[in-house]
Parts: C-alpha cells; sequence; structure tokens
C-alpha cells in the first residue's frame, strides 16, 4: 500500500497492515472472562496457557526480580493469585505489543534502543506508583512501557519521514527537544496521537489510550490526568541524561531522596528484566 504524504492521516497508518489492525487476541479473551462473574482464576489461567510460549515467558517474569516472590511459582493459576488477573492481563499485553515490534525494516532505528529507554520508563512508572500508593498498581508499567508505541508504527509505516523526524531531533541543542512538535511539522500529526488510536483500536483500556493522547497537555486537569503526569515524570527519568534531583514541580511532591530510592531500585532491576522481556534483543 502507497501511503501519499500530502494527505496523510492517522488512519492511513492504521490501515492495511495486519499487525497493527489485529488487536490483542488473549489480552481482549482474558477481558471477557475478567468481565463475567461466574469466571473464576482457572479459566484466566486456560486462556494464557493456550499460548505455551506466552505462558513460559510470563512464569519466568513472575519469578524474576521483578516481583521477588521467595518461592518459584510454575504455575499461571498460581501467579494469578499472587500478582491478580489484571496485573498479569498487562503483562500479557506487553510480552505481545514487544513481539509485534521485536524487528524492523532497515537499519535506520534501534529496536534495543528503543525497548531499553521505554522499559526504564515503565520500571521507573510502577516504582513511582508505589511511592504514591498504587493508585494504577495494575497498568503503570504497561502504560510507561507502551507511550511511545506511536513511534514503531511511523518507523514501521513511513521509515523515511520517520527518519527525517529523527535527524532533526538529533540536530537540536542540549536539552529536552521537542520530538512531538517537530513530528507535526514534518508528518501532520504527532506519535502520541498515532499510538494512542492504535490503543484505541485494540480496545485497550481509557486509562492506557489517555495515558498516551495526553502525555503532550501537562495543564490538562480532568479524567486521566493523574496517570499522564506520572508516566510524563516517568518518560522524564527514563532519559539517562536528566537530573532528577533538579526537576521540579512534577506535582506529586516527591523529594530528591524517594526519587533517589526510585532510580536506584529500576537501575538495579533493569539488566535482568530486560533479557526477560526482550529475549531476541
Amino acid at each position: 500500500m502507497i501511503i501519499s504524504t500530502q494527505t496523510l492521516t492517522i488512519a492511513d497508518l492504521l490501515k492495511g497492515d495486519i499487525k497493527l489492525a489485529s488487536p490483542p487476541i488473549v489480552y481482549l479473551a482474558l477481558q471477557k472472562v475478567i468481565e463475567n462473574p461466574t469466571k473464576t482464576a482457572k479459566d484466566a489461567a486456560l486462556v494464557i496457557e493456550s499460548d505455551a510460549a506466552l505462558a513460559l515467558r510470563l512464569l519466568k517474569i513472575v519469578n524474576s526480580a521483578f516481583y521477588g516472590f521467595p518461592a518459584q511459582i510454575s504455575a499461571i493459576s498460581t501467579a494469578i493469585t499472587l500478582i491478580g488477573v489484571r496485573e498479569l492481563q498487562s503483562l500479557v499485553l506487553a510480552t505481545v505489543v514487544i513481539e509485534r515490534f521485536s524487528d524492523l525494516p532497515g537499519q535506520l532505528f534501534s529496536v534495543h534502543d528503543f525497548w531499553a529507554k521505554n522499559l526504564r520508563c515503565a520500571l521507573i512508572a510502577r516504582e513511582l506508583d508505589l511511592q504514591m500508593g498504587k493508585n494504577f498498581s495494575d497498568t503503570a508499567f504497561l502504560c510507561g512501557l507502551v507511550h511511545d508505541i506511536g513511534q514503531l508504527v511511523l518507523y514501521r509505516r513511513i521509515p523515511i519521514l520517520a527518519r527525517e523526524v529523527d535527524l532533526l531531533v538529533q540536530s537540536q541543542s542540549a536539552g529536552e527537544v521537542d520530538q512531538a512538535g517537530i513530528e507535526q511539522q514534518v508528518i501532520g500529526f504527532d506519535h502520541y496521537a498515532l499510538g494512542a488510536e492504535l490503543c484505541r483500536l485494540w480496545k485497550l483500556p481509557p486509562v492506557v489510550v489517555e495515558s498516551i493522547r495526553l502525555h503532550r497537555y501537562p495543564d490538562h486537569v480532568g479524567s486521566h490526568a493523574q496517570i499522564a503526569t506520572l508516566i510524563r515524570l516517568a518518560d522524564h527519568f527514563s532519559r539517562v541524561d536528566n537530573h532528577y534531583d533538579a526537576f521540579e514541580g512534577n506535582g506529586f511532591e516527591l523529594s530528591p531522596e524517594q526519587i533517589s530510592l526510585v532510580m536506584d531500585k529500576t537501575h538495579d532491576e533493569f539488566e535482568d528484566i530486560f533479557k526477560l522481556f526482550f529475549p531476541s534483543l
């Protein structure tokens, strides 16, 4: 399918590609189980176990430092009992998304670097949420992991324009660059709007869709503002050259000491967990 850059729209990029157009089947099947009051954890486990490779990877993650359980967990049903079906559902989606975007055509973009940065963001978001009372315990990690997913769609569908954006970003002076603004100038929309629409197309929860869509709008005070602010903060801290001790106005009243603890913990977790989520990278 040839896309004209003169009339390019988000809808153009999200059709004609099976990997993009198809919702994550196991995730949605789990959602049906969760929403059915007659279903049990055993039913949820059966859905996950229908994909043996997925079940094995989830067990490896659950048995890792990511959760730090003292005893080995050998069954998905046990994992559900310990961490909850909704959090396991988020892990299911994370693994499916990573698998779908584990490779991209050409050598213009480092998938390894992309996922490394976004895994850091996800780990930091999860830990920040723990510090602030676990308001988003089921979804903070997932929202952090997928908040830049629109960038992968750009590189998958319009790699030349995506590379042009990259070069313009790299040419900017030091400091945080308004990449989304450059994307709007070059493409006509930014990767947050694109990623939010992809997640809406996949029928993901509004908290995930809105955490992405609102990323560029720090002044938003309505519904989902808090999760958007949380992910925005985690994204800031996930950039290795940012100095978190000098960051102010994050809206969560976290002390530099608290933030330092978050950063130290996620730094220690990162290497082992990266290999579990991204075995092929």
